[in-house]
């Protein structure tokens, strides 16, 4: 999300190093850059004029007096005036949804048509059910387009939440209402009702929605917006904040756009915090929005929580745990536990993912690599694995010149590859080895022998 101003800005602070000090000329030359990365992002203008001002304001004044680098003091007054514009002033409790109330708690979806509001109330399920231990009810009160209420069926069924089944004859204030009722019956913690869309804005699907939320009186009225519209997102911000008292914002597609300009406008027409942001079209593809870590990650510094966040749901942690047990007790380091391995890769959410979470420089080092190619690989040598035998995967020493070639056969795949993926479980295994014997620091001081700049 809008690399052009992480660029943009990397190339400031590289101009000024050569500067004493901050000074109106460099500071205005500054400022035009992050100006015209933020309208080429698809920022809406009255934003743009609001930071700018803001910026120029703190970064002349008090806030960078006395600071080693002027290029570091800039984007250190930046990064907090981009993490206000995207709702840290708000407070840290802002970007949490509210369930100060009886149960159940009633979450109202709101947006036009194709923005992946049905996709969204699915994965709030998930993150609610997941994360939050709530009990979920999800209902569809689109009644204008009966494929989405058994899309939002079928992804409810897909994360283990509960759905409340609703026809194309039905009124929605009567659905919202029913499954309110049900709810209530069935200890229910959160109700989410997904409403109707449009194409366009038009005038009877704001009284129709304003209708329901009457109906259901929801603590959490959520925004749903794409990305990835650009300036048309502000005119449907406006409209939908204007028609309803929303309470948050989720923006969705934020993965699909360099531009993403939505983040920062949508939360200064509105007034609203952004709650969250739909990162992949994966179910478990949603994330808590918060502020001053998009701020670094638009920077280029990086989001070392998040990197963090994603290893804790991606690792089993259970099975890590009897691996290192089984090693250390002596036990064999098999095809089945490097086939482990290569799975907790991809459900950490592949490299590519993982390496737009880590700090600029880092980025730049792995910038020749070719992530997609190098995840292509690992679904490949899982294949290679998958083609073997019971048998060859606990003794993978049995696996000579027949079975290789029966094996790349099974996996479409030349025997150059097979024997490629075997040196690197050999290299593996023998790592393993060494912690056998409590030899870690030994292993550690080895692999540090075999990176470059670490002698």
């Amino acid at each position: 999300m809008l690399d052009n101003l992480t660029q943009r800005l990397a190339k400031v602070v590289k101009t000024m190093r050569g500067e004493a000090r901050l000074t109106e000329a460099n500071t205005a030359e500054m400022l035009r850059e992050v100006r015209l990365a933020l309208l080429e992002a698809d920022v809406a203008l009255p934003a743009v004029r609001e930071f700018i001002a803001k910026v120029k304001e703190k970064a002349l004044g008090e806030e960078v007096i006395g600071s080693l680098s002027p290029g570091q003091a800039l984007v250190g007054v930046v990064q907090k005036e981009l993490a206000a514009l995207m709702g840290a002033d708000l407070g840290p409790e802002a970007s949490q949804l509210s369930f100060a109330q009886q149960p159940p708690a009633v979450i109202l979806m709101a947006g036009l048509q194709g923005v992946g509001k049905t996709t969204t109330t699915g994965k709030l399920a998930k993150y609610l059910k997941e994360e939050k231990k709530k009990k979920v009810l999800t209902v569809s009160a689109d009644v204008y387009r009966p494929a989405a209420i058994a899309q939002l069926e079928s992804v409810t069924r897909q994360v283990g939440a509960d759905f409340f089944p609703s026809t194309a004859s039905d009124k929605p204030v009567d659905i919202a209402k029913n499954a309110l009722d049900w709810a209530r019956r069935h200890y229910h913690d959160v109700v989410i009702i997904d409403t109707a869309g449009r194409l366009a804005i038009d005038e009877a699907m704001m009284q129709e929605i304003a209708a329901v939320h009457a109906a259901v009186n929801p603590i959490e009225t959520l925004f749903v917006v794409d990305a990835m519209v650009g300036q048309d997102a502000i005119n449907t911000a406006k409209a939908f904040n204007d028609a309803l008292p929303l309470t948050g914002v989720i923006l969705t597609k934020l993965d699909g756009d360099s531009r993403g300009g939505a983040a920062l406008s949508v939360r200064h027409v509105t007034g609203k915090p952004i709650k969250f942001a739909g990162v992949s079209e994966k179910l478990d593809g949603l994330e808590a929005f918060d502020p001053a870590r998009m701020a670094n990650r638009v920077l280029g510094m990086g989001d070392i929580l998040a990197l963090v966040e994603e290893a804790r749901k991606g690792v089993d942690m259970k099975a890590a745990t009897d691996m290192a047990n089984k090693i250390k007790s002596g036990g064999k380091f098999d095809m089945n536990d490097f086939r482990a391995q290569l799975a907790q890769m991809k459900k950490m959410g592949g490299m590519a993912g993982l390496l737009d979470k880590l700090p600029a420089q880092f980025q730049q080092a792995a910038s020749g690599a070719n992530m997609d190619q190098a995840e292509k690989q690992v679904r490949r040598m899982c294949g290679i694995i998958d083609s073997m035998t019971p048998l060859e995967r606990a003794k993978p020493e049995l696996i000579k010149a027949n079975r290789k070639r029966r094996i790349a056969a099974g996996a479409g795949v030349q025997v150059q590859e097979v024997n490629r993926m075997l040196t690197q479980y050999d290299q593996m295994n023998t790592m393993m080895k060494k912690l056998k014997g409590g030899g870690l620091m030994k292993m550690m001081r080895g692999m540090k022998g075999m990176m470059p700049g670490m002698r």
